[in-house]
């Protein structure tokens, strides 16, 4: 059996490490001291290579990595590795997404149970040889609603822990429905539902555009006094100068942090408040996390070298270069497809159907159905949804992929249609890729349009009237909105209709509320693609 060279440059478990210790044709070599210059000079003997977050993976290193074939990060984070730069040389590159959701759920508890007892600012005061009870009285969490923001992983094990302490469990999620909730013996919510009912309130997202600053002024407005904060996830979610004006003001009576924006954070005016307690990204630090981490790592690299399917995959592996000549350029419309589609629906996606008409159909798709689905899923998910994962994602969020193919061509040579289903109805967009031109959205719904799909579009349904084109661009005028493209159809004369504009800059919210306002407009929704 062939032998294989992997290095190790960042500190792993011992445990961890035992399977590849004990394979015969792994040659393992752990050295933390090369310093970069080091690495560069070294890596080219190396099929393989686990880190942590030490260790940066550079392009640079990437490409002097002659031999590397499989990239391993023992934890979840891979901002330390140059993603495109190993799928561009045909690396893998895997993680070990799992191995911390235990530890982190726990540390959320932790947290949760010292901000209600008031523990770390008691035991300050009897460290300070100040006996004082009446300072340090705390509350019960049974019957208490914990809100939880995101319900993937880690929020879900908190629920559970929660409602084990006979806490109400109200959660928000894109992906939860109210029929998982109910299996799951919590109530389910909208955002402001769980703003606005919670005592205690856990953020447990990834940190996106639509999520960063999620708990602003506004939403701590909305809250009801006396609620106190967790967040154990990403420093950013929280407005953090909104929450000390909160906690100044006693709307807020208290907040545990595990993470800020920038750390570290000795210094932060956060942490001069008496009602705010913190640690320094202690979620995943425990003996097993690190243990699991290194173990689920280390099976990956030992199945890639067996000539097993990994696991935990981050990027998509190099596909034949023949297919890959035919569908590469269709890759750019199947995710803007999905990606335009999502903003189409406040609801929760239950199923999605990708049918493919002309020649295409000729070849195997499902690189770009993975597209389709992750343009879906990373408006939510973010960078966590790749090529790889992103059927696997959707399976595990209850949304069925359905995948269609016909001759029958539609007028183009090739098009993609992808259809959303949700409770209350489908929505659908189809995309081709014109000779010349490249990607465009050619029809939503039932209307036909042309529109390439990059930068900041409008989508209007209204009634077909006289006068709603003005009343609309002089509006946008108003807010120094420029118009560059504008795509109009309807259904038939005076019925329903939609406008399609590609503007110049992004739109706020503000300008979408005041276009509701003329009766003719029945919905608006703002995309940046």
């Amino acid at each position: 059996m062939k032998k294989y060279n992997l290095l190790i440059s960042d500190p792993l478990s011992e445990d961890g490490m035992r399977p590849l210790q004990e394979a015969s044709h792994i040659h393992m070599v752990m050295n933390l001291n090369w310093n970069t210059e080091q690495l560069l000079e070294n890596i080219g003997s190396f099929d393989a290579l686990i880190v942590r977050s030490q260790t940066q993976v550079t392009r640079e290193l990437i490409e002097r990595a002659s031999n590397l074939k499989i990239i391993g990060r023992a934890g979840v984070g891979v901002d330390n590795i140059a993603i495109e730069a190993a799928t561009e040389q045909g690396i893998i590159v895997v993680n070990a997404p799992n191995g911390n959701t235990n530890s982190a759920a726990e540390h959320t508890m932790a947290m949760l149970m010292a901000l209600a007892r008031k523990i770390p600012q008691a035991y300050l005061a009897l460290k300070q040889q100040k006996w004082d009870r009446k300072s340090y009285i705390g509350v019960e969490l049974k019957d208490k609603t914990l809100g939880i923001i995101g319900l993937g992983r880690i929020g879900a094990e908190v629920a559970y822990r929660a409602r084990g302490q006979r806490m109400n469990v109200i959660a928000y999620d894109p992906f939860l429905t109210k029929e998982k909730a109910e299996k799951m013996g919590i109530e389910y919510g909208s955002l402001d539902d769980v703003l606005r009912i919670a005592d205690f309130i856990t953020v447990h997202t990834p940190l996106l555009k639509e999520t960063r600053h999620l708990l602003n002024k506004e939403a701590f407005h909305k809250m009801k006094p006396g609620v106190q904060i967790i967040n154990c996830a990403r420093g950013g979610i929280i407005d953090e100068d909104a929450l000390y004006d909160a906690i100044v003001s006693k709307k807020v009576a208290g907040a545990a942090l595990d993470v800020l924006e920038e750390e570290p954070f000795l210094n932060h005016k956060l942490l001069k408040l008496n009602e705010v307690i913190a640690t320094p990204h202690l979620g995943a630090s425990t003996i097993e996390a690190q243990e699991n981490v290194a173990i689920d790592v280390s099976q990956d690299i030992l199945r890639f070298f067996n000539g097993d399917p990994v696991r935990n995959p981050v990027n998509m592996p190099s596909l034949d270069n023949e297919l890959l000549q035919k569908v590469e350029p269709y890759f750019p419309i199947s995710e803007k497809l999905g990606e335009f589609l999502i903003y189409l629906t406040d609801e929760v996606v239950e199923e999605i159907t990708i049918t493919y008409t002309g020649d295409l159909i000729k070849n195997d798709l499902s690189p770009l159905s993975r597209k389709v689905v992750k343009g879906m899923l990373k408006r939510h998910l973010g960078t966590h949804v790749n090529e790889v994962n992103a059927l696997y994602l959707a399976k595990k969020r209850g949304i069925e992929i359905h995948e269609s193919k016909t001759y029958t061509k539609k007028g183009f040579s090739n098009l993609i249609t992808v259809k959303m289903k949700t409770k209350n109805g489908t929505r659908s967009v189809a995309g081709t890729v014109l000779s010349g031109l490249g990607p465009r959205i050619v029809k939503v719904d039932h209307y036909h349009v042309d529109v390439t799909p990059l930068g900041h579009i409008i989508v209007i349904h209204h009634t077909d009237q006289p006068g709603v084109i003005g009343k609309m661009g002089s509006l946008l005028a108003k807010h120094e909105v420029n118009i560059a493209t504008m795509q109009v159809d309807r259904s038939n004369i005076g019925g329903d209709a939609i406008m399609m504009l590609t503007v110049d800059k992004h739109v706020h919210d503000q300008v979408l509320q005041e276009l509701l306002l003329f009766r003719e407009i029945h919905q608006v929704r703002i995309i940046d693609l």
